[in-house]
């Protein structure tokens, strides 16, 4: 009984204590302030290249939750013919996944904050409900980076990313960003609209995070079919800390959550 006592009142305030050092590490990260700039937020250069193909290439510019520059070479497999295209200056675009993973850090900072170490828990149940309300935070500001959005064609070729070019994207390019995991992805979908006298079956695909070539689809009422498709990607490496950093303070969560439940049934404290 005492030994459960001192793990309220002494041990689940340390692990407290270590878990808001470990996410405010984490916060620091997405936030990525200069060192000297007076918390301006530096930009950083990523080549963008995959293995296997010269299709595509490109230079990426990350200003924390944004990409506010974009420089991409597209070769086009029909008649060589080379593209070059760039973000206006005047545009960047923003990457939800990266701004929503940081405000679910910072919501799990906050319940962590508000418990502190003047704070005396009663039950073993009060510390089990603060760990479940942190690891849910936890566990979508992973999803976020590791569940990039399923999108439809026709949403891909309506968002504002399209019209962010100099020179414009031509009519049979499509182009999207996303986050997996570590890595800053483009994906390029070159199409072929389809003529109205075509024998095909006309199936319209649905959402998907990569559509494949055949992948068909209806926009200003034109119908195009996807005939190639280019994922070009870069790892970032604060992306890399902070997904290690979840990983952690998940377990720390868990393991906290496993002392409290062997001590509430080993002493009959019960978590409910």
């Amino acid at each position: 009984e005492e030994e459960f006592k001192w793990l309220l009142q002494e041990e689940v305030h340390a692990v407290l204590k270590q878990l808001q050092d470990i996410l405010k590490e984490a916060s620091q990260r997405f936030a990525l302030p200069a060192s000297g700039s007076g918390g301006a937020i530096r930009q950083e250069n990523f080549v963008l290249s995959t293995l296997g193909t010269d299709q595509v290439k490109g230079v990426l510019t990350l200003q924390g939750d944004a990409l506010c520059q974009a420089d991409v070479n597209l070769k086009m497999p029909r008649n060589n013919q080379l593209l070059h295209f760039a973000f206006r200056e005047d545009k960047q675009w923003k990457l939800q996944q990266i701004q929503d993973a940081r405000n679910h850090v910072n919501q799990a900072i906050y319940l962590l904050v508000n418990r502190d170490v003047n704070y005396q828990f009663k039950t073993g149940l009060e510390v089990l409900k603060l760990m479940d309300a942190v690891m849910l935070q936890l566990s979508r500001a992973r999803n976020r980076l590791t569940t990039p959005a399923t999108l439809t064609l026709p949403e891909i070729a309506s968002s504002g990313l399209t019209k962010m070019f100099t020179p414009a994207l031509p009519p049979d390019i499509l182009v999207n960003f996303y986050i997996n995991l570590n890595k800053l992805c483009l994906t390029v979908y070159q199409l072929h609209m389809l003529q109205p006298s075509t024998t095909k079956n006309f199936k319209p695909a649905g959402g998907s995070i990569l559509h494949n070539p055949g992948a068909m689809f209806e926009f200003g009422n034109q119908r195009y079919e996807v005939s190639h498709v280019h994922k070009v990607e870069c790892v970032v490496p604060w992306l890399n800390d902070a997904l290690v950093f979840f990983t952690v303070s998940l377990q720390l969560c868990q393991q906290l959550k496993d002392k409290i439940c062997v001590f509430s049934s080993y002493w009959n404290y019960r978590p409910y």
